[in-house]
């Protein structure tokens, strides 16, 4: 038995689908037969529909919840740490090379 390639629903179909399912007018199985379709897809469609239908009422959406970003703090930073890497970060008492380059063991040992 040759595998069925992989397919891939538009949200229209899937809100259809789900939508017979809530009416209830038909099972699962007889849902699953006509839009060949897997009842266990079905079901799953249909608690997605579900557990979104309250954000459609004036539920907080994913972009009030998150923070807005401020960018001009955000390059002032960059700006900041570059200052730093290029004076070091004493003010200019080391250079970037002497600063990053870790000494080697042997100079280590022997201080």
């Amino acid at each position: 038995m040759a595998r069925r390639p992989r397919r891939n629903h538009s949200p229209a179909f899937k809100a259809k689908v789900a939508l017979a399912a809530i009416k209830g007018e038909r099972t699962l199985v007889e849902l699953s037969q006509d839009f060949d379709v897997h009842a266990n897809q079905i079901k799953q469609w249909r608690d997605q529909l579900l557990e979104g239908a309250t954000g459609v009422f004036g539920a907080i959406t994913k972009a009030d919840a998150e923070p807005a970003i401020d960018v001009k703090t955000l390059h002032a930073k960059i700006g900041e740490l570059t200052v730093n890497i290029r004076r070091g970060p004493r003010s200019g008492s080391l250079d970037l090379v002497r600063c990053c380059v870790p000494f080697p063991r042997q100079q280590l040992v022997q201080a």
